[in-house]
């Protein structure tokens, strides 16, 4: 690989460490254009890369105590089937419709990075509780299976899904705000429960495309494994940087990649 690749590849899995999310951002890009991937091919690789590195990243939070595994169930059961039924559309939807949603998806994602965010005043133990929302007014956790944030989440998380086979993307710029304001979770146990659901939901959109598209093993290996590494030190530099100044550079940063996308592969420009 390439020095450019490998440095994708660590910012994939740095992004995925530090936020929870970002990382097929970065990964269907760097497979295109800089490894010269085939871009259905390339969906369906980013989506192997980051369910394995975001498993390794999940199981990291989950040592931390920073992983619901009922929200991680419900939403990822649910998106489980929606990312798997998008996926088999993926196969069908032209390449230039892909990749325009994709672009879109960023510039999404971006404008999420940058619009300011509510901070929890207080966190809830990892089973559930009471908090402070943004407004001092007091908001309850997701408490059990039939709570009806549940439901909301399940429904939210068909739709994320059936996106993330689509056009490759973990969803993970949706999951975290979706979890901080339905089931009224903190920001750390956002990112962490969102490593869980984006794995999950990773391996189901790449299973839909399996049978379907070639798959080059060898590149997909060796771009997971600097991936992984990636995300080791995004999680090791999650709490010593400031997030609003990531935040606020990658965002630009995705702004910069969707406009190259829509004037290359999609406009022809």
């Amino acid at each position: 690989m390439s020095f450019s690749t490998i440095l994708a590849g660590l910012a994939t899995g740095m992004v995925l460490g530090l936020f929870g999310s970002g990382g097929s951002i970065i990964a269907l890009p760097a497979l295109i254009y800089l490894l010269h991937v085939d871009p259905k091919s390339a969906i369906a690789m980013s989506l192997g890369v980051v369910a394995v590195t975001a498993s390794i990243s999940a199981l990291e939070h989950w040592r931390r105590g920073n992983v619901d595994l009922r929200v991680s169930l419900v939403f990822g059961l649910f998106g489980v089937m929606g990312t798997f039924a998008g996926a088999r559309l993926g196969i069908i939807t032209p390449v230039v419709v892909q990749l325009g949603l994709f672009a879109l998806v960023m510039y999404a994602a971006a404008w999420r990075m940058l619009k300011p965010a509510p901070v929890a005043a207080a966190a809830p133990a990892l089973g559930g509780g009471v908090m402070l929302g943004a407004d001092g007014a007091a908001a309850v956790a997701c408490q059990h299976f039939f709570d009806p944030c549940m439901r909301h989440i399940a429904l939210h998380g068909i739709g994320v899904g059936i996106l993330t086979g689509l056009v490759g993307v973990g969803g993970g710029f949706l999951i975290v705000p979706a979890l901080v304001l339905l089931s009224r979770a903190p920001m750390k146990l956002a990112v962490g429960t969102s490593l869980a659901i984006v794995a999950a939901k990773s391996y189901a959109g790449f299973a839909g495309y399996m049978g379907s598209v070639p798959v080059d093993w060898a590149v997909m290996g060796g771009f997971t494994a600097v991936t992984v590494a990636g995300s080791f030190i995004g999680i090791h530099f999650s709490t010593r940087f400031s997030q609003a100044l990531l935040k606020t550079a990658f965002a630009w940063f995705l702004v910069a990649v969707a406009t190259y996308i829509l004037f290359k592969s999609v406009l022809g420009v």
